[in-house]
């Protein structure tokens, strides 16, 4: 496929990817939401119906990785030639970045009537006096509509967890190959993914977030940085590396392991 394809195909993949998983978390976090509390259920099913979706649109244009995590391992198993990596993994950033200012877009109003509710100004301004005598990271109130964060902050066992979630996604799209001998699932192996997601989600996704993958994590982190919204906080930065550096190494882990059990 050309440059152009991998290009307007990954950018707008990933933005939908963005846009609708971003969309679940800001449903159900923000006051004023009609799926406030919805739970994390509405949150999985959510992301899921997401790659899904963002996978349709891009599969019969640029192969619909969508994920640097995806792109690597399929790198790795000789399906991606590496000198178009870089093309995809930038414009999968740009698409993520996209998505999460549509996010912002839709739920403008919303945005704000959470930040300037005095509940969670109250909330906010506590947290950051203990974060201050307590030393620890700070992430303001919405950065989980953008990016993930762990419950337990632990750098050896968040990037563990997302060693692990990440090499059953990629293995998972990887073995896809094997189906129909050989030609892969076409259109219904996004369907299949799209479940994986949603499996990884209840079943490995409550440490982290389950980020598993390092644009859906960096993009929207960025655009949480740079957007004025009040009494956003911080974007916690600290903590930043682990969704790409985990995702990445259980992207190529997952390539290796095709190659040697399944090639």
């Amino acid at each position: 496929m050309s440059s152009s394809d991998i290009f307007i195909g990954e950018t707008i993949g990933t933005a939908v990817l963005i846009l609708l998983g971003g969309g679940v978390c800001a449903a159900v976090t923000l006051k004023s939401s009609k799926a406030r509390d919805a739970g994390w259920l509405a949150i999985t099913f959510g992301w899921g119906f997401a790659v899904l979706t963002g996978a349709y649109l891009a599969g019969g244009v640029s192969g619909a990785h969508l994920n640097p995590a995806v792109t690597v391992g399929l790198a790795i198993e000789g399906g991606t030639a590496w000198g178009d990596v870089p093309l995809y993994l930038g414009s999968q950033l740009l698409g993520a970045m996209i998505g999460a200012l549509l996010v912002w877009a839709v739920y403008y109003g919303q945005f704000h009537a959470h930040l300037t509710d005095p509940e969670i100004i109250a909330t906010t301004s506590t947290d950051e006096g203990m974060v201050d005598r307590a030393a620890a990271p700070k992430a303001g109130p919405v950065l989980g509509i953008f990016s993930t964060g762990p419950e337990i902050r632990n750098g050896v066992q968040n990037v563990i967890t997302e060693i692990v979630a990440t090499v059953v996604l990629v293995l998972a799209i990887l073995t896809q190959g094997l189906n129909d001998e050989g030609n892969g699932l076409g259109t219904l192996g996004a369907l299949i993914t799209a479940l994986v997601v949603v499996s990884i989600g209840l079943s490995l996704g409550g440490p982290t977030g389950y980020a598993i993958n390092p644009v859906r994590d960096l993009g929207p982190r960025i655009v949480h940085s740079l957007l004025p919204l009040p009494n956003k906080g911080g974007s916690d930065w600290g903590y930043a590396w682990v969704p790409i550096v985990g995702p990445l190494i259980g992207g190529a882990l997952a390539g290796g392991l095709y190659n040697l059990a399944f090639a």
